[in-house]
């Protein structure tokens, strides 16, 4: 029934018989889709990325849809300490279960945000994931869905089966962007000489502030800020007639990581 109408409905019912052959009537009708399956996609796996955990998995090599059924690629999520996964992902596959090529999210980070799939993967997909939380752990897998649509009646899906789950421990070691566009400024005459430095502001979420470097001539960077500067500007009131200061910038989030010192920049006191 399925290879000759798969994107129909089966209707089944059952009547129970007596020992005379009387019956009461048949039960209630149940209707099954007959849209067959697809097996799971392959080469599923999720990696801790800067931008995100990155699910990436491999797009079958021959054709294996049916003409008027659409495939959706379902992707799941489940924190160590839940029993029961929830959706975070919902893309339009069915150019990937057809064969090579791209995807089209419906819902989410689109394929290949922010860092690509690995290279030696032909045909590959993948989705970012940017709702977790640093220092969990998680358990992902995704399924194909087949997807029946006629005019005037409700969508009807069919899940497939699971891909294996895989385990991603989210573990936060990636530094926040390099700060950049720093400025130094003296001011002096009529007040107390100082030096105020300005830069463009790292846009990374957890981000927790900046550090600032300082070098004197000859010298090695001396870190002028106790804690993270919030803001992208500080003033070094700590300056000396007749010398030059090397300042440079780095970035830190929530977690302690700090980014490379930006590039240096340099003032004259007179």
């Amino acid at each position: 029934m399925e290879a000759a109408n798969p994107t129909g409905l089966a209707t089944y019912a059952v009547e129970v018989l007596n020992a005379a052959g009387r019956g009461a009537g048949i039960s209630n009708l149940v209707h099954v889709p007959l849209v067959p399956t697809l097996p799971p996609f392959g080469a599923f796996v999720a990696q801790a990325t800067a931008q995100g955990v990155l699910i990436s998995w491999q797009c079958p090599p021959t054709s294996g849809t049916r003409t008027g059924v659409k495939y959706l690629f379902r992707i799941y999520r489940r924190p160590e300490s839940s029993a029961g996964p929830s959706r975070i992902a919902e893309i339009d596959a069915t150019a990937c279960a057809a064969g090579p090529g791209g995807l089209v999210p419906l819902s989410g980070q689109p394929s290949g945000a922010g860092t690509s799939a690995p290279e030696h993967e032909k045909n590959p997909s993948s989705f970012l994931d940017q709702t977790f939380e640093w220092e969990n752990t998680y358990f992902y897998h995704g399924a194909v869905v087949s997807v029946v649509e006629a005019a005037g009646k409700p969508a009807v899906a069919v899940e497939g089966d699971d891909t294996p789950e895989v385990k991603v421990f989210a573990h936060d070691v990636f530094p926040p962007g390099v700060p950049s566009g720093l400025q130094a400024v003296f001011s002096g005459p009529g007040q107390q000489p100082f030096i105020d430095l300005i830069w463009a502001p790292v846009a990374d979420t957890d981000l927790d502030g900046y550090n600032v470097y300082r070098q004197e001539e000859g010298g090695t960077p001396v870190k002028l800020s106790s804690e993270p500067v919030k803001i992208p500007a500080f003033r070094d009131a700590r300056v000396v007639s007749g010398k030059t200061y090397f300042y440079s910038v780095s970035a830190v989030d929530l977690r302690g990581n700090e980014s490379a010192r930006s590039e240096e920049t340099s003032e004259s006191v007179p």
